[in-house]
């Protein structure tokens, strides 16, 4: 194997990402689309293809000394780890496979392996505090139903609830988000069809987190409320996550493109309950917390986290 050729891939809900470094030069390639499902679980084979075809792109015949891949879901969605390293294997030559939750990735991303506390917010949210070595705490991350407060699953379920408050005449309501939810999905009843009839209500909800942040925009104060309590929300899980750690934190994923909608009030938060908290922008994306896991191999993290085979 080349001791300088490593390859990160970052499995994401919209596609994959590909970070690299071939005989010491960097590399990058990505597509887009679901990750491959089969009975509502990751199909490993497919995946592992689509991964391959990705690094064929960048050198067909790559012989990587170790690839490392964080992937959303690890492990609710993934049943077997090995089964997808072992795909892998016979696809691309490589020493090692490494796979492992997302939440490690964006959190080796966005603090380029320094201990501290990351929250990984998107359709979902997840908490990792970590020094990479005994120390790990999660916060959330348990799914739209109980928990993932202040993710894009949330804030668009709360701009759909004041939305249909409006729909009926109660208080709370927001007839700027009514208006939203008729331009996308045509009436009530529809939407209804299109949230409790899909086959991911978290991805159907998290899609008007966009329209929720354009009525916050426009104005709307019942919008910009439901923004800043997510805020508060994220300030709160990475306060419980960051316990025991050095005040470092950060974020990752798509929800904090929002920019100071969120940023604003989970920086004011953060600060109330952390006084000397240290909170600076991502040094780097989950894909390239893969490449450097690739790069550095197994933090001490539990399995749940991460997971090393050989060939």
């Amino acid at each position: 194997m080349d001791a300088d050729t490593h390859i990160g891939v970052d499995v994401g809900g919209t596609g994959i990402r590909v970070r690299a470094v071939l005989a010491g030069a960097p590399a990058a390639a990505r597509d887009n689309g679901p990750v491959p499902r089969v009975a509502g679980k990751i199909d490993p084979a497919a995946l592992a293809a689509r991964i391959a075809g990705l690094v064929s792109t960048l050198d067909a015949s790559v012989r990587a000394s170790r690839v490392a891949v964080g992937l959303t879901g690890m492990p609710g969605l993934l049943e077997s780890p090995a089964e997808l390293a072992a795909h892998l294997h016979r696809r691309v030559t490589t020493g090692t496979v490494v796979v492992a939750s997302d939440a490690l990735t964006t959190h080796l991303g966005a603090l380029q392996g320094m201990a501290g506390c990351v929250v990984a917010a998107g359709t979902g949210v997840i908490v990792l505090g970590s020094d990479h070595k005994g120390t790990w705490h999660r916060a959330d991350g348990w799914g739209h139903l109980l928990g993932d407060d202040g993710s894009g699953a949330w804030i668009g379920a709360e701009g759909l609830r004041a939305a249909l408050r409006h729909h009926d005449g109660r208080g709370g309501s927001s007839p700027a988000l009514y208006a939203r939810l008729a331009d996308r999905f045509g009436d009530t009843e529809a939407a209804l069809q299109a949230v409790y009839g899909s086959a991911s209500p978290a991805h159907e909800l998290g899609a008007f987190a966009p329209d929720v942040a354009g009525a916050a925009h426009d104005g709307d104060e019942v919008a910009r409320d439901i923004w800043r309590r997510a805020g508060a929300h994220l300030a709160e899980a990475a306060h419980a996550a960051g316990r025991g750690l050095p005040p470092e934190f950060s974020w990752g994923g798509r929800l904090f493109d929002a920019g100071p909608l969120l940023l604003d009030p989970f920086r004011a938060e953060l600060t109330r309950r952390v006084p000397e908290a240290r909170l600076a922008a991502p040094a780097g994306q989950a894909a390239d917390g893969a490449l450097l896991l690739a790069q550095r191999g197994l933090p001490q993290a539990p399995p749940a986290y991460v997971s090393e085979f050989p060939p």
